[in-house]
């Protein structure tokens, strides 16, 4: 790893279940000399990206809203699904998800809450991985052959565990049946507590970028009555990918998956 890439990796350690970090900490995980990460502390405490805190700890920094701000101002996706989500919510009572492509992840950039909000909803900011759920799988679908070999090949087990095919064939029929109904649905996939209907997301030039779903609690929601749901989802997807690609200005790309 470069000296950059070592300083930006720090970012990384901060979670919701650690958003706390000592110097000593970060030297230790950081596996360097203090005076590289004491230099690398100091480098993200001046531009913003890392607050003191006391006792010589650190949170991340003010700079980070910021950016969220300009990405919610500037991202294609956030701002074509934001609202085309929030009317589904409106219209079906349930909540929404509005998701992207990351790496090998499905990350929520939006969250509408509906009437009957399930335990554990995704969250703006939220990665999960990309083998589990409808979010994901609906993304799955749409990927090209030479992503989807490499995800089967380090996923194949989590794969097979969620019901998407023991080995590669299986896997290609399961992702064609979700092609060709247009959406994907799962109960308690990746969350024992939700029943989730999600249609792709595409750019202008037909890449997949993410998914819109409606998510309910299983508990709450009859399995066959919500399946009712479907068109109206996959609609909503499809006015989303047009207001997309109807953006001039810029041309969404996805992110590099599995790369």
């Amino acid at each position: 790893m470069s000296s950059l890439e070592k300083m930006l990796g720090l970012l990384d350690v901060f979670t919701t279940e650690q958003p706390i970090w000592s110097s000593e900490d970060l030297i230790q995980h950081l596996g360097a000399p203090a005076s590289t990460c004491y230099r690398y502390l100091k480098v993200l405490h001046t531009s913003g990206y890392l607050a003191r805190v006391a006792n010589g700890s650190y949170v991340l920094g003010p700079r980070i809203m910021e950016l969220d701000r300009v990405s919610r101002e500037s991202d294609p996706v956030y701002i074509a699904g934001s609202p085309v989500g929030q009317r589904l919510t409106i219209d079906t009572g349930h909540s929404s998800l509005l998701c992207i492509l990351f790496s090998d992840s499905v990350m929520c950039v939006q969250q509408a809450r509906g009437r009957d909000v399930p335990v554990g909803l995704f969250s703006r900011g939220q990665r999960r991985p990309l083998v589990a759920g409808a979010s994901a799988k609906s993304i799955l679908a749409h990927l090209p052959m030479h992503q989807l070999r490499i995800l089967h090949a380090r996923h194949a087990d989590a794969i097979a565990s969620v019901g998407m095919g023991e080995d590669w064939d299986a896997f290609k029929s399961a992702l064609k049946q979700i092609r060709q109904q247009g959406y994907s649905m799962t109960v308690g996939d990746y969350n024992a507590g939700i029943i989730s209907i999600a249609a792709p997301l595409f750019n202008r030039e037909g890449e997949v970028l993410g998914s819109l779903a409606l998510v309910a609690s299983n508990h709450n929601a009859r399995v066959e009555a919500f399946r009712d749901y479907a068109p109206l989802v996959t609609a909503a997807a499809k006015e989303a990918s047009a207001r997309i690609a109807s953006n001039e200005d810029i041309v969404a790309l996805p992110a590099r998956a599995l790369g």
